[in-house]
């Protein structure tokens, strides 16, 4: 298996240089560049194509995201973001960032987050399939269409809920309570099949019992072990646990046990 080839982008000396540590103390990975700005960021990532890029949230002439927006779609990068404010998690997550590090960096968050990304870059590489090939797949598959509003059987009545308005559902054995603008809807079923109606772009399964809108969310704290507050918009506080841990997401909701 060739080494992985990492770029290191902070404009922060010492940052840059205590990443610059751990990687060469790590097996099997090549640092190919380091960088300070976001212009020269761009220029490195062109020029050496890494598999894997420590990214800066924050840079003198702009922001980490500025890089991603400036590569073509389907770019063979990957990348973690360094940062020290923990609300830009989750932006890192939906720009598709494998993970991201809080300054100061840990050695032992480090090589956790480290080890994750090896893993995935190395099980592409073994799939055979290039991330643009299989963007372009994808593409080629139709759509899958959501409802623009679901209909609660709520026993004595029914309600129709536009999907937007749900903040977060959680299962109770066999009834599900649906979180709607302030109201909590009780209906039967499973959390597998409510979700099944729910754009898995918007909703996200934090664990095993609760789904939540992501629009619905106001910031995320790292918690122990791996695992997240999720503080939402009306002031409730879920788990995100290890095992649905955002270093881990994918466009899907899914399914497992915290």
């Amino acid at each position: 298996m060739p080494p992985l080839t990492v770029l290191v982008a902070d404009d922060e000396p010492p940052a840059r240089r205590k990443l610059l540590r751990f990687l060469s103390e790590a097996p099997g990975v090549a640092i190919c560049a380091e960088s300070g700005t976001v212009a020269a960021t761009i220029t490195a990532i062109r020029e050496h194509r890494p598999d894997l890029v420590f990214l800066d949230v924050q840079m003198p002439d702009g922001e980490g995201f500025d890089v991603i927006r400036a590569l073509p779609p389907g770019e063979d990068v990957h990348f973690i973001f360094v940062t020290a404010h923990d609300h830009y998690a989750l932006r890192a997550f939906e720009v598709h960032a494998l993970d991201y590090l809080l300054k100061p960096v840990e050695r032992a968050r480090f090589e956790t987050v480290l080890d994750r990304a090896r893993r995935r870059i190395e099980q592409e590489r073994a799939s055979g399939i290039h991330p643009q090939l299989e963007s372009l797949l994808r593409n080629l598959v139709p759509q899958a269409r959501y409802p623009a509003h679901l209909l609660l059987d709520l026993g004595e009545k029914s309600v129709f809920v536009a999907p937007a308005a749900i903040t977060s559902v959680e299962s109770a054995r066999n009834y599900l309570n649906i979180h709607v603008d302030g109201q909590v809807y009780t209906i039967r079923g499973t959390l597998e099949s409510f979700a099944a109606q729910l754009d898995p772009e918007r909703f996200i399964r934090i664990n095993r019992s609760q789904i939540v809108n992501l629009d619905g969310i106001r910031e995320m704290q790292p918690w122990f072990h791996g695992e997240y507050r999720v503080i939402l918009k009306d002031n409730r506080t879920l788990t995100w646990t290890r095992r649905f841990s955002p270093g881990q997401i994918s466009a899907a909701p899914r399914t497992g046990s915290p």
